[in-house]
């Protein structure tokens, strides 16, 4: 049993016994000792004292008395104003560490058939273009989300909606039409992805060209320059040419429809190869348009009972003013499907997969009115999940030169970024590898990969995801200070240690005695690795990755700090080297798991 739990379980007799009174196990609060007093934990006990009918001094007083004659795992006490404030015994100390080292996955919990399935959304691209830096913080966070409510409990489902039709799609086909002469990415030695955005940035180019010359002739004409420049933009030949061909792909026009699926699978093909260098995947992918059918159906459906309303120009509105907000959009005149049809459609075709008991999107700040709207109409429509869906909003990546433009092609490609990051590893990394004995050079590279790649994920996820952030590569892969490569490194001389303890065969029990030496920085680290659960847990009540990468930095800050005071393997006695070996295994357990939450591989040498 955990030491704070046989506290309560002790403290919560000792108001029955002394006052005569049971109380919820809630009023019992423990918290850490501050440092600068004596003790481990502190029960504070403003919320008995109408319990007991005594000052705070002579409530903890009595309190301390009866625990540390009741309690096995208090050894003392002391009280200031008041705070009760316990020492903790030693071979309570002792007994964590014992049950933390027999638990490979400490602090987590089982999934079970009985758990609730939780479906999270994230990526969400467009076949349009290749994956940017606002994508790799999205797909990070998704992922890196799932992890965690799959460490509390839950089963979880991960899905990505792919944005593949629309007006944007639509112009990447007309630039290829136009201007690829056939060109394959094999032809072009590049990534499917590359080559379709490139059209897409190409496109742009010439449809300004085109709107500049029609406002110039619209100015001369007599207009504004306001009303040339929106004439210029709906008139540009090269858009109605896009919105045709937008027809004739809803029309399923064959030939337009091949070449759809034609780019559309170079964009997927490039889009695995991002994903899989950035270690993440999904269970279950769907597409938008599939679901914009499915959306404008549950939407008529929804009319027909009187849910929304068709007002005289034939489009269909939801009148949300009973909310406080306004009238939403689902269908326009013309019939055609918006943005929220189709988030519409795609939930009935995942409640109809999946029996979901809550949705979480990973989407960015800016959509926060959105999914406001969605859970209205979404619990309007019956969903159960509806009402309570999160809409975990994030914050915008920034560049230390601005923000990212994708039609003008200035974005931090998603690919680039993790070969630089990579090749920065390689090269900062380059002395401490080299100084491993027998290593290979495809040894190395790994070695960097992992070590870029983590720098790259700890400087995204340790930021709160409501935060807008600004994206540093050099100042991400420093080894020193609250990076992933400081906490990676950690990893590796926890490791080196263990397999020199091995190598002088030395056995680690699989329990230590009670009577196990233990200083107060050993006693610090056990009750560090102890709050790992709870660390766990936090992160799934405020779906918070940052929370995960704190911890993980604090536990490896204090590792370090006992390192620099203790020897480990030059202990001055036998039982306390096994101790700290034990120990040490246990932060680099920790360690590992923590930051495989965050989508994190750590090196076992480095």
């Amino acid at each position: 049993m955990k030491i704070e739990e046989q506290i309560t379980g002790a403290a919560l007799a000792a108001v029955k016994e002394l006052y005569g009174t049971e109380v919820p196990e809630k009023m019992i609060q423990l918290q850490k000792t501050r440092s600068d007093f004596e003790g481990n934990l502190t029960l504070v006990t403003f919320p008995l004292l109408k319990t007991s009918h005594k000052k705070p001094e002579d409530t903890a007083q009595d309190l301390g008395e009866y625990l540390k004659k009741n309690c096995k795992a208090v050894a003392d006490f002391n009280v200031v104003k008041g705070f009760l404030n316990l020492v903790i015994a030693q071979a309570a100390w002792t007994g964590l560490l014992n049950d933390i080292n027999a638990d490979e996955k400490f602090g987590e919990k089982q999934v079970t058939d009985e758990s609730p399935l939780v479906m999270i959304e994230y990526s969400s691209p467009n076949t349009n273009k290749p994956l940017h830096l606002g994508h790799v913080r999205n797909n990070l966070l998704g992922w890196s989300l799932a992890q965690i409510m799959e460490a509390n409990g839950n089963k979880v489902v991960k899905t990505n909606i792919v944005n593949d039709r629309g007006i944007h799609i639509c112009k990447s086909m007309l630039a290829w039409q136009k201007w690829g002469n056939g060109i394959t990415p094999e032809q072009a030695g590049k990534k499917g992805d590359h080559l379709i955005g490139d059209f897409y940035v190409l496109f742009d180019k010439h449809y300004k060209e085109e709107c500049k010359q029609l406002q110039e002739q619209y100015e001369k004409e007599g207009l504004t320059a306001d009303e040339a420049k929106e004439k210029a933009e709906h008139e540009a030949p090269l858009i109605k040419e896009a919105h045709d061909m937008l027809v004739k792909w809803e029309a399923n026009d064959p030939e337009i429809r091949g070449l759809w699926e034609m780019m559309n699978n170079w964009v997927y093909a490039g889009f695995d190869e991002t994903y899989k260098a950035l270690g993440v995947s999904f269970d279950k992918i769907y597409y938008e348009s599939s679901t914009y059918l499915a959306g404008k159906k549950k939407v008529e459906e929804g009319l027909e009972k009187g849910l929304f309303i068709r007002k005289e120009d034939n489009s269909v509105w939801a009148d949300l003013t009973n909310e406080g907000l306004d009238q939403k959009l689902l269908l326009r005149k013309d019939g055609t499907s918006v943005y929220m049809t189709q988030d519409i459609g795609t939930a009935e075709m995942r409640f109809n997969d999946y029996p979901i008991d809550k949705m979480i999107y990973v989407v960015g700040n800016e959509q926060n009115y959105h999914f406001q709207v969605l859970s209205i109409l979404l619990d309007r429509l019956g969903f159960k999940w509806g009402k309570d869906l999160v809409h975990f909003s994030y914050g915008m990546v920034e560049l230390p030169n601005g923000k990212m433009k994708s039609r003008e092609g200035t974005v931090v490609d998603a690919d680039d970024l993790v070969a630089s990051m990579i090749e920065n590893a390689k090269s900062l990394s380059e002395d401490k590898v080299n100084k491993l004995e027998g290593i290979t050079e495809e040894e190395k590279n790994e070695i960097a990969r992992i070590v870029g790649m983590g720098a790259l994920k700890y400087f995204i996820l340790k930021v709160d995801a409501r935060k807008n952030m600004l994206f540093n590569p050099e100042e991400s892969i420093d080894f020193n200070g609250n990076t992933g490569p400081f906490i990676q490194y950690t990893y590796a001389r926890i490791r080196s240690i263990l397999r020199k303890a091995e190598a002088q065969n030395i056995t680690l029990p699989a329990s230590l005695n009670d009577d196990a030496p233990l200083n107060e920085k050993e006693i610090a680290l056990i009750q560090k690795l102890n709050d790992f659960g709870a660390a766990v847990a936090q992160a799934g009540i405020d779906y918070s990755p940052s929370g995960i990468a704190n911890y993980c930095y604090e536990l490896t800050k204090e590792f370090n700090q006992f390192y620099h005071d203790y020897s480990i393997l030059n202990a001055d006695t036998e039982a306390e080297k096994i101790t700290r070996l034990v120990i040490a295994k246990n932060v680099a357990k920790v360690i590992k798991n923590g930051m495989a939450l965050l989508g994190i591989e750590v090196p076992e040498r480095m």
